[in-house]
Order: structure tokens, then C-alpha cells, then sequence
């Protein structure tokens, strides 16, 4: 089966073509260990999740390696500010190891909630300085380095595809740093970045290299991590839309130029979570909310999962929300709750296993193409929901939980069938929702689906036909 990704290198859909047939190496950012993972942060790697467990149900075999930052990421992601692991060890009065220790396990107990598979590695910065050094003696000696008295550069204009991943134009960024008073004196283009910090003499974490002793930039990390354990080209690259101007940006410049190959083949991104009003949940102002803080308010970690699969990673998705940041406690998440009602009954349609309408092995077959020709769209997971929905097939959800993740055979529970007078209004609902479904029209579906969760009914689709209850 062809799988098309959209790689935000080309701005296009490319077919998947790995480097070795049968097998894909994925290398996906993964978390600054400082602080709790917010809620937005959990979307990318329920999409890179998705990604995984995709490209295995299609046959191939996939390393996943996902990295821990547990030094040198600053508070801005062009090298300024203060490490953010001193500012979290300032914070809360320990040294830096052991708040990344505790904000790993944080991350990890947070992703088994959300029943996100580990990744095959799962590799720490402070690990691999060593690997990070070797890069920059190399970068050094092919002479795309530069030092000042407060660290080691790279030098962006040595690199003429600079900027290629985020179309940047160096004279441009040059125009638009005239007034940053806050850089390095000797750093000579405002583009230019740290690949190791010299002069930091209250920094805790340190180790000793030949630019004096000192921390490795952010960027280099993840390209020392993922060749040591993809190679020096790999197939996939993921994470955040953040990381395109910046981290990815310097990633690719710092590895090309390193090993005078194409670094990775595709690149993919996800679109932000928001809470509303184009405002994206970000640590550093404050303004966050965790999976416990969504647990303490009474709602599911699938749940959450369930939201996701809403909308294509390359979309914003909105949690539609009341929330008090002073408190930390959400009033109510009207989209969540849908999520978890349309979750309840899927939990309760998987059990009806007697009311399976896939009995011919040609249909499943046929059913199992369609919602695989989804998933193989860029991942288009929404499309391949609707498509579940309307073939209401309890053997070819629990086939698709292998993707989405759901745990269906654990939590299927059988319910009592109850009559219930249905109003005028909400049948006519009803009826409007069963012709979008004949029309394929599943984006219609789905919005009339919604409608009747908000008005307080639940919805079953049925091989009798479509069944409501009150909620």
C-alpha cells in the first residue's frame, strides 16, 4: 500500500519511499523535561503516535526514536534567555538532574495514560554530549564554526540552503534583528547559532570540550540523537509547527553540513491545540493545562485521545473551554464532553458484537481499504473515523484500534436497550443526519452528531438503524 505524507520541505503530499524497503526510521522532538507536558504539547505526540501505529499496521517496520532535553533549550528558542531546567531547578530549590528525572517520569506516566506507545528509544541529552562534540569538531574543521567569548557558532551564511524548510531569507532576518540588543556581541549574523555554550559559570550541568567547559546548544541534540540511532539520513522528521523557523531550521543546516547528505526525506508537522480566540497554550506565559489538571475535572484520558482524532494533525484544533488558570480547573470543555459521550456509546456499540453487519469477509475486506486508503492520505485519522462510523462494524473498529488507540476490547460494555419518546425536533435531527450519511456527506454527519450531544441526546448508529437516548 502507497502511504502519502505531506512534507512540509516540498509543501506537497509525497509518496513514502523508504531508504530500506520495508523498514522507516522516525525521529520525533520530544519533551523539555522541566515542567509538566501541557495539553498541546500531548496532541503532537498523540500524532506522531498515530504516524507510528500507522506505518506498522501497513506492514513496516519503524523505529520511533523520540528525544529527552534535559539540558540547554533556553526560555527562547533563538539562544537567549536562561536553561530552562536551572530555571525550573531555581523554581523548586533542586538541582537540575533531579527535575529531570521527576518530569520525565511526569511525561512517560502521562503517555501510557493516553495509551501513546513508548518509542523504541528514548534517548537523554546529557547521554550523548559526547556525540554532540564529535558533530562540532566536525562542523569546526569543515569551517561552518565560529567562536566568540561566550560560545561556539554555527555560521548560517556558510550554508547557501539555509532556511530552506521555513523558506528564510537571511537578508530579511537581518532587517528584522537590527534592534535586538539582547545578542551576543560577537555573534555576527542574527541567524547564527550556539552550538556549544563557554561562558556560563553558574550553570550546574557542564562537561568538558575543547571550546572550554560548558553545555551543548538545543539544536545540536537532536541531530546528535537521532543519527546515532537512525543513521545520517533517515526517513521521517516530526514535531510542533514551532520548530520550523527555528529548531528544525538549524537541525538541518547543522546536519547537512556535518555529513554532506540530506538529513531527513519528509518532514511533518502538527498544528497547534487552542483554548480559544487564536491563543495557543505556551509554559512559558503560564497559561497551560495538563492531562492531570482534564483528569481532576472528571474526564477521561481517552477522551482527550478521541478529541484528537476530530481533526487532521495539520489543523488547529480548539478546546472549546471554560477554564480558571488562577485554580487550574476547567467548568466545562463542551467538544471533550462530546468526545467522551460519542466515546461511552462507541464503548457500548463494540460490545454488541450480534449486531455485526461486516459477516462477508469480501465486505470487511472492501471496509478495511477504504478506512486504510484514509489513513494513507496524510494521515487523515477524521476521515477514517467517519468511514468507521458509517460502517458501524464492531470487527472493523476493534481491527482499526491497532491505529486509533481506543482500547475497545478492554473497555466494551454491554447496556440495556431502553425506549425512549424522542421529541419531533430531535428526530427531524435525526433523519437530516441519516441523509449526509447516505449522501457520504461525513463532515455534515459529524456537525449534526455534535448538535444532538449538545442538546442532550446520544446517538448510535445501528445496522437497524440510527438509535437515540437521553444523556
Amino acid at each position: 500500500m502507497d502511504i502519502f505524507l505531506y512534507n512540509t520541505l516540498s509543501r506537497s503530499k509525497e509518496r513514502l519511499a523508504p531508504l530500506t524497503p520495508g523498514k522507516v526510521g522516525l525521529y520525533t522532538c520530544g519533551p523539555t523535561v522541566y515542567n509538566y507536558a501541557h495539553i498541546g504539547n500531548l496532541r503532537t505526540f498523540l500524532f506522531e503516535d498515530l504516524l507510528v501505529r500507522t506505518l506498522r499496521l501497513a506492514g513496516l517496520e519503524t523505529t520511533w526514536v523520540m528525544n529527552i532535553t534535559d539540558v540547554g533549550h533556553l526560555t527562547s528558542d533563538e539562544d537567549e534567555g536562561d536553561d530552562k531546567m536551572a530555571i525550573a531547578a531555581q523554581r523548586e530549590g533542586k538541582d537540575p538532574w533531579a527535575i529531570a528525572e521527576f518530569y520525565t517520569e511526569a511525561f512517560l506516566k502521562d503517555i501510557d495514560r493516553l495509551n501513546i506507545d513508548r518509542p523504541t528509544h528514548l534517548p537523554r541529552a546529557t547521554d550523548h554530549i559526547q556525540e554532540m562534540i564529535d558533530i562540532n569538531k566536525t562542523l569546526e574543521e569543515k569551517g561552518y564554526t565560529y567562536t566568540t567569548p561566550e560560545a561556539l557558532y554555527f555560521d548560517t551564511s556558510k550554508f547557501p540552503d539555509y532556511g530552506k524548510l521555513a523558506r528564510l531569507r537571511l537578508d530579511e532576518l537581518k532587517v528584522a534583528a537590527r534592534d535586538d540588543v539582547n545578542v551576543d556581541s560577537g555573534k555576527r549574523g542574527p541567524a547564527d547559532f550556539v552550538l556549544w555554550f563557554s561562558n556560563k559559570p553558574n550553570h550546574i550541568m557542564k562537561w568538558e570540550s575543547p571550546w572550554g567547559i560548558g553545555y551543548p546548544g538545543w539544536h545540536i541534540e537532536c541531530s546528535a540523537m537521532s543519527m546515532k540511532y537512525l543513521g545520517e539520513t533517515f526517513d521521517i522528521h516530526c514535531g510542533g509547527n514551532d520548530h520550523i523557523n527555528v529548531h528544525h531550521t538549524n537541525e538541518i543546516a547543522q546536519s547537512e553540513c556535518c555529513t554532506g547528505h540530506t538529513f531527513a526525506n519528509i518532514w511533518m508537522h502538527s498544528a497547534f491545540l487552542t483554548l480559544g480566540r487564536d491563543t495557543k497554550m505556551s509554559k512559558s506565559k503560564g497559561g497551560f493545562i495538563t492531562l492531570e489538571t482534564l483528569i481532576a475535572s472528571g474526564y477521561d484520558p481517552i477522551a482527550y485521545r478521541y478529541l484528537c482524532l476530530q481533526a487532521h494533525y495539520r489543523s488547529e484544533l480548539e478546546l472549546k473551554w471554560a477554564w480558571n488558570p488562577e485554580n487550574q480547573e476547567i467548568g466545562k470543555a463542551s467538544n471533550l464532553d462530546a468526545a467522551a459521550g460519542t466515546l461511552k456509546r462507541l464503548y457500548e456499540r463494540v460490545a454488541r458484537v450480534e449486531d455485526e453487519p461486516l459477516t462477508d469477509d469480501t465486505a470487511f475486506a472492501s471496509a478495511v481499504a477504504d478506512v486504510l486508503g484514509a489513513l494513507a492520505d496524510d494521515l487523515n485519522v477524521p476521515r477514517a473515523v467517519g468511514l468507521l462510523h458509517s460502517y458501524d462494524s464492531p470487527r472493523l473498529w476493534k481491527h482499526f484500534d491497532a491505529v486509533l488507540g481506543l482500547k475497545l476490547e478492554e473497555r466494551a460494555v454491554k447496556t440495556e436497550e431502553v425506549a425512549v419518546e424522542v421529541p419531533a425536533e430531535i428526530q427531524a435531527l435525526v433523519d437530516e443526519r441519516q441523509a449526509a450519511r447516505k449522501a457520504k456527506d461525513f463532515a455534515r454527519s459529524d456537525v449534526i452528531r455534535t448538535q444532538l450531544a449538545e442538546l442532550g441526546w446520544d446517538l448510535a448508529d445501528t445496522p437497524q438503524g440510527p438509535k437515540v437516548s437521553r444523556r
